[in-house]
């Protein structure tokens, strides 16, 4: 492929990213408002924004199975009938349906499918380049949060309801459809360079596979059930590590198994931060919440448009290191800031978290180029996994504990009006708030149980510091691995590229 080509196929991978992320900024924007409508309490939020990132992991996982198969262009359609089907169902959501949540559960089918093949893609026609590449791609991601959020917060000077500002998620899937039927898709560079299908599952290995299938069955339960029968959890994560331990006769790679053990935390710290931090602050700023996570993300697409210096200047286990501790010092900040002051708190956050994920990718693929789209896309599995059946629930759990224990405890009078029913979860079950009944209080006591519900929002900021301080011990034990063995070095193939 020329480089003009290389370019334009780049490009689409890119807005299919925007137009993914589009949506998430937009569902983010527009929950409280649902919830409102819906009657749902914190718990039952946090299992639709779940519900928003786990079935991406199945799709990731099973299209990068098969995608050198059936192709890149299969993959990518199978995406964008999704993406339509996702929008048409939510807007169709009542509460009196599940809609909502299985519009919810078809638009993270096309999201994981859309990165099941833009990461290889990118990975193969800049293959000598790869963790600047896929940094650039990633800086699709932050973009279209922003946009998505913006459109929201632009329509909402107008008295239209939340169906109207998502339907606006039709306008770049419609973009990326356009762009993405015109392009041709080249060979993944593991198949180019005769890396056997075997050799790129023994990558993953058993103890990947362990890991994927104990988090895929937890979903499945926080789907059908709400609580998990953990012996069927663990039972079926050892069967199939088994069969893929006799079928690969490999464990996996040691240092990838540590990767994937650290992406449920740094999907959380990201993923996590962006979906509630409109409603984490919007008690302290008002309306205002919601243009912090525009702002952040304008922050962390400039700087991930531009990684290409910055990774060459630190490496990108240095840049890991560094950016999980500024993240770690921001979310400390972030839950102990007061007013405009937030945003400069913001900022800093930003810069902390905008290398995480796509320069994980960037190792991923430089160090384990034979495991192909299943190692690349593989972490993101794991760690999008982790995020939706553990680290959105947990946040809505951590919330609503401390909200009612406190309005129980100082506020009795007034926790007899709200209180609502005990709601399960993957962990057990928590209390929840009635809705409803909290919007219908008298004015002296709505703004108590506001500023119960301010004290914790922001509260949960500074038990999300604990995940990037996993991250930075993490990050640390890689970085002096790597120097032992005389530095960061790439992992070549000897198969064509840039």
């Amino acid at each position: 492929m020329s480089d003009s080509t290389d370019k334009k196929l780049f490009w689409a991978c890119f807005i299919a990213l925007v137009a993914t992320s589009f949506v998430f900024g937009v569902r983010s924007t527009l929950i409280d408002d649902i919830a409102l409508e819906f009657g749902m309490n914190e718990s039952q939020k946090g299992r639709i924004l779940g519900v928003g990132l786990w079935p991406f992991a199945l799709s990731i996982i099973v299209f990068s199975l098969i995608i050198d198969k059936i192709g890149y262009k299969a993959a990518a359609l199978f995406a964008i009938v999704c993406h339509f089907l996702a929008i048409s169902m939510t807007l169709l959501a009542k509460p009196d349906n599940n809609l909502l949540y299985w519009g919810t559960f078809t638009m993270a089918l096309g999201n994981g499918t859309v990165e099941a093949f833009i990461n290889p893609v990118v990975a193969t026609i800049f293959s000598r380049d790869k963790a600047k590449w896929l940094n650039i791609l990633h800086a699709g991601w932050p973009a279209g949060i922003a946009l998505g959020a913006i459109f929201t917060l632009v329509l909402g000077n107008f008295d239209i309801g939340w169906q109207v500002k998502f339907g606006m998620c039709f306008i770049p899937v419609v973009i990326y459809t356009i762009l993405i039927l015109k392009r041709t898709f080249p060979v993944n560079e593991r198949v180019a360079a005769g890396i056997g299908y075997r050799e790129m599952l023994g990558e993953f290995g058993a103890f990947g596979f362990f890991m994927f299938t104990v988090l895929l069955v937890m979903a499945i339960y926080q789907a059908i059930a709400g609580q998990a029968n953990w012996a069927v959890v663990f039972g079926a994560g050892a069967v199939v590590a088994v069969l893929a331990g006799i079928y690969t006769r490999s464990l996996g790679r040691p240092m990838f198994v540590f990767v994937l053990l650290t992406m449920p935390f740094l999907a959380t710290t990201e993923l996590g931060t962006d979906t509630w931090m409109p409603g984490l602050l919007s008690l302290e700023l008002g309306k205002a919440a919601a243009w912090v996570l525009v702002y952040t993300s304008v922050i962390m697409t400039i700087l991930r448009w531009f990684a290409g210096p910055i990774v060459h200047k630190f490496s990108p286990i240095g840049l890991l290191v560094i950016s999980a501790a500024v993240a770690v010092v921001g979310l400390l900040l972030l839950s102990q800031s007061a007013g405009w002051v937030i945003v400069l708190v913001a900022t800093l956050y930003a810069f902390g978290k905008t290398f995480l994920w796509s320069t994980t990718l960037g190792l991923v693929s430089e160090q384990f180029p034979k495991g192909g789209a299943l190692t690349l896309n593989g972490v993101s599995a794991v760690g999008v996994l982790g995020m939706g059946v553990l680290g959105a629930p947990l946040m809505g759990v951590w919330q609503d504990t401390d909200i009612d224990k406190t309005l129980k405890t100082d506020h009795p009078a007034i926790y007899q009006k709200v209180q609502g029913k005990e709601e399960p979860n993957i962990i057990g079950s928590s209390p929840s708030l009635n809705g409803k009944a909290v919007e219908e209080l008298p004015e002296e006591e709505l703004k108590v149980v506001k500023g119960v519900q301010n004290e914790y929002k922001k509260a949960t900021f500074a038990r999300m510091a604990l995940l990037p301080a996993f991250l930075f011990v993490c990050y640390l034990i890689l970085f002096f691995y790597f120097k032992s063995r005389g530095g960061y070095r790439p992992q070549e193939l000897g198969a064509g590229g840039h």
